[in-house]
């Protein structure tokens, strides 16, 4: 399989990536192909509400590294997405790359949106300041797991699992249990 991982936190060492990280290392122990980007290191610039990506099936802006980008999701299987809570959402990093990858995602009809990234499947690992199971009923990690579910079901993905690190201010490292649950996610693929 073909694996893209997704680096959607501004820290290098912090918990989301340290979840993505071992999410690449038993992805590779398992055989697979992983190619790993971080968001942080490619220019993206906003989306501008052109609707040309609706007709051509990508976006037709060049100046920046939406087409590498856009062409690595194309080519994976699979898609590890790993993106901290900010304010129950994505960082606005990764809700620009949605925003960017809406006509290679989607083609809009007169009904609903039909899908371009079909048969591809994928991951979220993320981290919330949060203590269970607070993250979830005031809609931090819930509310990420949403808005996410929504760009990819959209884009015709289905989700294999997510993974969450929570109540991050009060430990120092990511739990074995999550990196267990890490580990689970990667074997479904």
């Amino acid at each position: 399989m073909n694996i893209l991982a997704i680096q959607g936190s501004y820290r290098d060492n912090g918990k989301t990536t340290t979840m993505l990280k071992h999410a690449v290392k038993r992805a590779g122990e398992l055989g697979h192909n992983v190619n790993t980007i971080n968001l942080f290191e490619k220019k993206l610039d906003y989306c501008r509400s052109c609707g040309k990506c609706d007709e051509v099936g990508h976006c037709v802006f060049t100046n920046d590294d939406i087409q590498e980008v856009t062409q690595m999701i194309k080519e994976a299987d699979v898609i590890i997405l790993a993106a901290p809570v900010y304010w129950g959402n994505v960082p606005a990093i990764v809700k620009n790359l949605f925003d960017r990858m809406v006509g290679a995602s989607m083609k809009h009809t007169k009904t609903f949106p039909k899908p371009r990234l079909a048969g591809k499947r994928y991951i979220l690992l993320t981290a919330c300041h949060t203590p269970a199971p607070f993250d979830r009923i005031f809609g931090q990690s819930s509310g990420i797991d949403r808005n996410v579910k929504e760009y990819f079901k959209t884009a015709g993905v289905k989700k294999i699992g997510m993974a969450v690190c929570d109540n991050t201010n009060n430990i120092k490292e990511v739990p074995e249990k999550v990196l267990l649950k890490v580990n689970k996610l990667v074997e479904k693929i």
